[in-house]
């Protein structure tokens, strides 16, 4: 209402200097001034309302006067144009309009009345003040124009009013429906933020068009770069599944390292060919598993290794024995002495592969004590810093925070030195072996990383298996063994390796 008594007043204003400009050179006359300032008036009061509307303080008082303001308008106006013969006197109809917009039926009722009022008296003063002589509209035609303008009024107040009055219930019902949609889309959003899963919607060109909080963390990417891409370069595989793939499983390569996903896809109802993808993070279930059946494994091995030993140690000492006595005889033939030499010394290798075959499968139960991991694991570096196969090898310990963990310190030292042995044999010359100690959540943990990420995915499956090895003259125990001790104490060893990052062993200790 504010613009439209802006762009009103603006065009009688116009409309009243062309006059002027049209006119022959003169002063202006007493209506002109008039008109002006009426014109002024309006002006006037539109830049109030509107400052009060732009302040919040505007209320049902300022629409009241903003009506009375435009009928006392819509009378100068028609004074101005003639009276009874004014072409303006719509302007009473577009100020009870008004009055129905900001006051309802009732005020426009209202506004009818007030604008009837003032238009009678209008001519009823014109009438008045001007000399009998001087009158040229008959008094008949007077009452006409008063009546008719009263009705139309009238009706104008009544049709504007119910016009409102729908007006204002659509309006609410739109502003409720408009809150109902803002509020449903603020539960959408939360909903898909808050998922655990992820989602991935494309359409019919397989382009990524969505991708929730949850998908971004699990893939390591970000929703903003990846709207637009190719859903194959976020989900490799993908497209060879099935619309309608109830349950699949896929390997990806993420910035984190590699997933396993189970996922199902699905149509993306309203379009045709797009595609819903939902998927959940299966890593660390699969790898719990994979632990899972390697103890099992481990454990049916660890018996029957334990019974096999035991049987061939009693055979092996008598073996022995009897070698020993041969050679106790100083025979004088050359060749019974190397046999039994040899027999000697076989037999105390073989001694020992039976004791470590023992030691993997029956496990002494750890001694627990407090130890400081920071100290153990420098002073075994330290120790391993002679060893031959740590030769022009890189050696790196970090340390940042002492940590105390309930452990047996030589069952844990036993399990560092094999870690390490292994990652200089596979570092080399001019490699890296790093160890890390650092605090998780209800853990410690303890990295050994080497330069080398020699460990392929086919051997990942077999590493932790007694008699596995990739190195010539080793037994493939110390690893078996590192798993069997670091499960006693009731933690986790994990393998990551790739040529790329190196390999890295992770050893979880419940603290």
């Amino acid at each position: 209402m504010v613009l439209f008594r802006t762009v009103a007043a603006s065009l009688s204003l116009v409309v009243t200097v062309a006059r002027l400009l049209t006119q022959p050179a003169q002063e202006p006359s007493r209506a002109d001034t008039l008109s002006f300032a009426v014109i002024a008036g309006a002006y006037i009061l539109t830049v109030v309302t509107g400052l009060r509307l732009r302040r919040g303080t505007a209320g049902r008082l300022d629409a009241t006067v903003t009506v009375v303001g435009d009928v006392l308008i819509a009378t100068g106006l028609v004074y101005l144009s003639g009276g009874a013969d004014s072409p303006l006197t719509f302007l009473y109809s577009l100020a009870v309009i008004g009055a129905a917009v900001v006051l309802d039926w009732r005020g426009a009722l209202v506004a009818a009345a007030v604008s009837t009022f003032a238009f009678t008296m209008l001519l009823l003063i014109t009438r008045l003040t001007t000399p009998v002589d001087a009158v040229a509209v008959p008094a008949a035609r007077v009452l006409f124009v008063l009546g008719s303008n009263a009705l139309a009024l009238v009706l104008i107040a009544v049709l504007s009013g119910y016009l409102s009055r729908q007006l204002s219930a659509t309006g609410g019902a739109l502003s409720q429906s408009e809150a109902d949609l803002r509020r449903l889309g603020r539960l959408q959003q939360l909903i898909l933020s808050s998922m655990p899963s992820g989602l991935v919607t494309c359409d019919a060109e397989r382009r990524i068009t969505f991708l929730n909080t949850a998908g971004s963390g699990i893939l390591h990417a970000d929703p903003g770069t990846c709207v637009g891409q190719p859903v194959d370069t976020l989900l490799p595989g993908v497209a060879s599944l099935a619309p309608r793939s109830t349950r699949g499983e896929l390997r990806v390569r993420t910035p984190g390292g590699n997933r396993v996903l189970g996922l199902s896809v699905s149509p993306l109802e309203g379009e045709a060919g797009a595609l819903l993808i939902v998927f959940q993070d299966l890593t660390e279930l699969r790898r719990m598993e994979e632990d899972l059946k390697r103890t099992d494994r481990l454990a049916s091995l660890g018996a029957l290794s334990a019974q096999l030993a035991h049987e061939i140690r009693n055979p092996l000492a008598a073996m022995r024995g009897s070698a020993q006595l041969l050679a106790q005889e100083q025979s004088r033939d050359v060749v019974v002495t190397k046999l039994t030499g040899i027999l000697t010394r076989e037999a105390d290798r073989l001694a020992r592969l039976v004791e470590d075959f023992l030691r993997f499968a029956r496990p002494p139960e750890p001694q627990r004590r407090p130890v400081a991991l920071d100290a153990l694991l420098s002073e075994t570096v330290d120790m391993l810093r002679a060893d031959p196969l740590a030769r022009e090898v890189q050696m790196e310990v970090r340390t940042p925070e002492a940590l105390t963990a309930p452990v047996d310190p030589d069952q844990l030292r036993q399990v560092l030195i094999n870690l390490l042995r292994n990652g200089f044999q596979a570092a080399g010359p001019q490699g890296t072996v790093r160890v890390a100690l650092a605090r998780a959540e209800k853990e410690a943990q303890i990295r050994v990383w080497d330069s080398a990420g020699s460990i392929t995915e086919e051997m990942m499956g077999h590493l932790f298996e007694p008699f596995f090895t990739t190195r010539s003259g080793g037994t493939g125990l110390g690893l078996s063994t590192a798993h069997s001790i670091i499960h006693a104490h009731g933690g986790s060893i994990r393998v990551t390796s790739s040529p790329a990052d190196g390999t890295e062993f992770l050893v979880g200790l419940p603290l």
